[in-house]
């Protein structure tokens, strides 16, 4: 993969893989669609550039960080199409996770920290709940934040809003859109 040396960005994409088997999953699906083309495009401008991509997902009791096996275990007719196009590709990072937060119970801070990452650009779902915790440990760990506001989605858009208020205000995060990088 090409990498610079000592990158300072790295590019987080939560939760995109995702059966939204849940309650109001069928509303934050609704809401998912509308970040795919803006986590892309985000995606795109990171690789040309040689930062990192790392998807943290949920491991829906696979307990494996095989993406494949995720991907067959949550796709449906719903999100099928979404997922095809925000899979992981072989050369980008892919880490399950236990809980909400990305570091919680994961080898994501030692991986940043062998990337040399200063700064996070943290997208996906849920803003209001996984999001926002990834950003509060990243925060609580020192790092720098920019979560655009056009690449997190919630099951409402109010939630999402008040997520996107916090982790600007009490965070620090830049909330700047994706394309404005």
């Amino acid at each position: 993969m090409n990498r610079p040396e000592t990158p300072s960005f790295a590019l987080l994409i939560i939760d995109m893989i995702n059966d939204f088997d849940f309650n109001y999953g069928n509303m934050l699906l609704a809401n998912t669609k509308l970040i795919v083309d803006p986590i892309l495009k985000l995606k795109k401008q990171m690789k040309e550039k040689g930062f990192p991509i790392i998807y943290i997902n949920d491991h829906y009791d696979l307990w494996q960080a095989d993406f494949d096996k995720i991907i067959d275990k949550c796709k449906n007719e719903g999100n099928a199409s979404l997922i095809e196009r925000i899979k992981p590709q072989q050369d980008e990072f892919f880490l399950i996770k236990p809980k909400h937060s990305a570091f919680y119970g994961t080898a994501l801070n030692t991986l940043l920290k062998r990337l040399n990452v200063d700064t996070l650009i943290i997208t996906g779902i849920a803003g209001n709940i996984c999001v926002l915790f990834t950003a509060n440990d990243a925060y609580m760990r020192e790092y720098k934040l920019w979560i655009p506001k056009d690449c997190i989605a919630s099951a409402s858009k109010e939630d999402n809003h008040y997520a996107l208020k916090m982790m600007n205000h009490v965070l620090k995060a830049s909330i700047k859109q994706g394309e404005d990088m």
